[in-house]
């Protein structure tokens, strides 16, 4: 190859590829692709669970109880819960992940788990998002009295013991879903309302809203047409940032058996119906375990994300 004072076709590749590789970079920086690929699988998987998952949840297999992942060989209990031998148990089922002590497939459960803690963390979030958002707009605009009076029930709130609460609540009313709904937006409401009612402090003394005012605008009219609007970034953010912590606080609720009824597959109960095993078959809570912590993992990546863009500040300085 010669050299006459210009770049070799090598040169030219070696430029081109590294010049790809940072574009890829970059857009892993920029981008939260990685989480955003994750909560895209979860929720693909949630919606077609029963056209995904290779097994039925609830179908029970002992000859195929706690067995291996498909790359490990399947192990009998000994004395103790140990494992004595390793043998390859015969089933009519295969579970890439391996199974439960019932001989239920993990794979499948989770599958099926993650409808179960997406739909209660959804619907919790709307729910406590509602409560704290009308809560907040109406201390942070009438101030005063009205303030004072919620402000003080939110500190109430958010000083009882939500567990014990929690767990309360369970055993009088029943593992029912609508109670553990409510019980789930017990814990997301009292945080709306103090992000609320600090932006509606700063957003009503605005000049478009004193002209909205002055203009005859009704008092819901302003503070839904004019002030609701300014808050929507921060509520987006917050929600965004809750739903790791609802479905955490779900998981820890399954595992103290005050979570979702079985036979109905949880990730918090499968993690607390693995905690016997962790010596003999540990994959039956780690798999689970692990989808609890992507997408928590995921959900706070995105929500961290998204503070970052919609913050002037942040954006200003990136």
């Amino acid at each position: 190859m010669a050299k006459s004072g210009s770049m070799t076709i090598l040169d030219i590749e070696r430029q081109s590829s590294r010049s790809n590789i940072s574009e890829a970079l970059y857009v892993l920086r920029r981008w939260p692709v990685i989480p955003i690929f994750t909560i895209a699988v979860l929720i693909i998987g949630a919606v077609f669970a029963p056209l995904v998952s290779p097994n039925d949840p609830e179908k029970q297999d002992l000859r195929a109880r706690t067995s291996a992942p498909i790359w490990f060989p399947d192990c009998l209990e000994g004395e103790n819960g140990y494992t004595s031998t390793c043998v390859v148990v015969k089933s009519e089922n295969t579970y890439p992940l391996g199974a439960d002590p019932l001989g239920r497939g993990l794979l499948t459960r989770i599958i099926f788990g993650a409808r179960v803690s997406l739909t209660l963390a959804a619907v919790s979030i709307i729910a406590g998002t509602l409560v704290g958002t009308t809560l907040g707009l109406t201390a942070g605009y009438f101030g005063g009295l009205v303030d004072e009076v919620i402000m003080r029930l939110t500190d109430v709130a958010t000083a009882i013991p939500y567990l014990l609460l929690a767990l309360i609540i369970v055993i009088v009313f029943g593992q029912k879903f609508i109670v553990i709904i409510g019980v789930l937006a017990l814990a997301s409401w009292p945080g709306i309302v103090r992000l609320v009612r600090g932006q509606t402090l700063q957003l009503k003394t605005l000049d478009y809203v004193s002209l909205a005012r002055v203009a005859g605008a009704s008092t819901p009219r302003i503070m839904i047409n004019h002030i609701l609007p300014g808050v929507t970034n921060t509520l987006v953010v917050a929600t965004t940032l809750q739903v790791g912590s609802i479905i955490l606080a779900e998981a820890i609720l399954s595992f103290l058996g005050a979570g979702v009824p079985p036979p109905t597959p949880s990730w918090g109960s499968m993690v607390s119906d693995g905690r016997n095993y962790l010596g003999s078959a540990w994959w039956v809570a780690f798999f689970p375990g692990m989808a609890i912590f992507l997408t928590v993992l995921a959900f706070n990546f995105i929500g961290d994300w998204l503070r970052d863009r919609w913050d002037p500040k942040l954006r200003q300085i990136s």
